[in-house]
């Protein structure tokens, strides 16, 4: 069976797929050749891609042989599920294995507004030694704030109590026995307003779909906190970004931690740019190479059992 990588992908998934006899073809620019995709989609079993590669209607129809897609990651707004159910292409994803490294961006965004070391550093390789200038905050008795409370938000509320945080959260799809309640302590509100109105730091973490595009507007940013930050490392859209650099512009909030943007990479003349108190990095919160290790072999492996016959835990 013929699989074909259309993004980059470490080379454990490779080789888990190599040694079951695979052929592979692997191009890691082949999702910005769409022509080339569409040309030779049919010839192959399995497609194993990223973000950036639309699986959509014209992809899967001209996939004649496909059995399945597989995601190296968890965000599903590029692959059209509905089609791929009717032609009874299964989907596999990497199931929670970079959630512990989107935790970590989160408690570094925060630990980044409370302790800004490099800052420091710079100030003293240019002479000085300001000790006031750099005396900022504590993580500990602050509140974060996440909504919606899957997985990584779990991971993000066990390392925010680690340093004394308080935990609140928003999702309508919880119940009081979910384990991020009854295990982790997060203490769950009734409504989105009021996890944006006492939190120091809000942390989204919810999927791109029709009732969640522009969740955080003009509106949800009036009632946060002047003193606070948000951080999305969930997908762009979610936020309205012309909204959101309104509000940093006349500090209606003091900060923002985007590593995801509606339109990826980011246009030199967006208007987030103009504004020095957005922290933009380029969709990594999800990217260190242990995650990007345990990503590549999880999907490697989820691929050969569907095409194998077998049952796959990562199904969407």
């Amino acid at each position: 069976m013929k699989i074909l990588i259309t993004e980059l992908i470490w080379e454990e998934g490779i080789k888990e797929l190599t040694d079951q006899g695979f052929e592979i073809e692997y191009d890691e620019t082949l999702w910005s050749k769409r022509e080339k995709l569409l040309e030779i989609i049919p010839r192959f079993d399995a497609v194993i891609v990223r973000n950036q590669t639309k699986v959509d209607h014209d992809l899967l129809n001209s996939a004649i042989n496909l059995k399945a897609v597989g995601r190296l990651g968890v965000g599903l707004d590029n692959i059209d599920l509905k089609i791929a159910k009717e032609k009874n292409i299964k989907v596999v994803y990497a199931k929670h294995a970079n959630a512990t490294s989107v935790a970590e961006y989160v408690i570094t965004a925060m630990l980044n507004v409370q302790r800004p070391l490099h800052l420091a550093e710079l100030d003293v390789r240019e002479g000085n030694w300001n000790r006031k200038k750099f005396t900022c905050g504590e993580l500990y008795q602050k509140t974060i704030g996440l909504v919606g409370l899957g997985e990584i938000s779990h991971r993000v509320s066990k390392r925010a109590k680690a340093f004394g945080m308080n935990v609140i959260g928003y999702d309508p799809f919880v119940t009081e026995y979910d384990h991020i309640l009854s295990e982790t302590g997060v203490e769950i509100k009734s409504l989105l307003n009021e996890v944006l109105s006492k939190s120091d730091f809000v942390s989204l973490h919810v999927p791109l779909t029709p009732q969640t595009y522009s969740l955080i507007g003009q509106n949800e940013l009036k009632l946060m906190k002047p003193t606070s930050y948000i951080i999305n490392t969930a997908r762009g859209g979610i936020i309205d970004e012309n909204a959101l650099a309104e509000a940093l512009n006349h500090n209606m909030i003091s900060g923002a931690f985007l590593d995801v943007l509606e339109v990826e990479p980011l246009d030199l003349g967006h208007p987030l740019l103009e504004c020095n108190n957005a922290f933009i990095t380029p969709h990594i919160a999800g990217l260190t190479n242990e995650s990007q290790i345990r990503t590549s072999s999880l999907v490697a492996k989820e691929i050969i059992k569907v095409l194998s016959g077998k049952v796959s835990l990562c199904i969407v």
